[in-house]
């Protein structure tokens, strides 16, 4: 069994031209990231938080204040933490994302490139969600028990990781609960499936 790629994220939104203009201006995410029209009610958190890995704190800043001045709503101001330095905001379209590094100094030119994008997704049951995911061919990098599972995801262009729900609305600063439409998709160019909390994996070359 060959093991799945996530080729991009597909985030939905009622105006995908503005919210595709939004995240060229604010991130540069590229082939990485795909939008797509829905009108699809959706209220609360929506199970996922997006995740931008970077080398240092100055980077986080540099795309933390290019969002903000593109129109997205800081949920947790970027500040430093035992375990690095970042924050969290919010998309004009909904979607959750985390800016981080691990460092704590800067120690070369600020850029706003980005190391990897990781999906940070907040699931019923981390052990069960897991072994479907070993299920699907999909290797295990970190695991600590029902809490917190990251998957070896190859040459994929993004990089999966799971959290109990509440466990990641807590880490994004936002309550669990939520209700209606997900807005979110992966692309791969392995088979399509769907995970246990309904996530779909849709084939890349119906978005090409």
């Amino acid at each position: 069994m060959s093991t799945p790629t996530i080729d991009s994220v597909i985030l939905e939104a009622p105006d995908a031209t503005a919210t595709e203009s939004f995240y060229t201006t604010a991130f540069g995410l590229g082939d990485r990231l795909r939008v797509r029209t829905s009108q699809a009610p959706t209220t609360g958190f929506r199970g996922y938080v997006l995740s931008l890995v970077v080398a240092q704190p100055g980077n986080v800043d540099a795309l933390f204040n290019a969002a903000l001045d593109s129109g997205a709503t800081i949920i947790k101001p970027a500040k430093k933490s035992f375990w690095g330095y970042g924050g969290v905001l919010q998309a004009p379209d909904g979607a959750i994302w985390k800016i981080a590094t691990s460092e704590k100094k800067d120690s070369k030119p600020v850029t706003r490139d980005i190391d990897s994008v990781v999906v940070l997704l907040g699931v019923e049951d981390v052990k069960a969600t897991k072994q479907f995911y070993v299920g699907q061919g999909l290797g295990v990098a970190k695991s600590f028990g029902s809490k917190y599972v990251e998957f070896e995801t190859g040459s994929s262009a993004v990089k999966l990781a799971l959290y109990t729900r509440r466990a990641a609305a807590k880490d994004a600063g936002v309550a669990p609960e939520g209700t209606g439409a997900r807005r979110f998709a992966i692309s791969t160019s392995g088979p399509e499936f769907t995970d246990p909390d309904g996530l779909a994996w849709e084939a890349s070359h119906i978005h090409a």
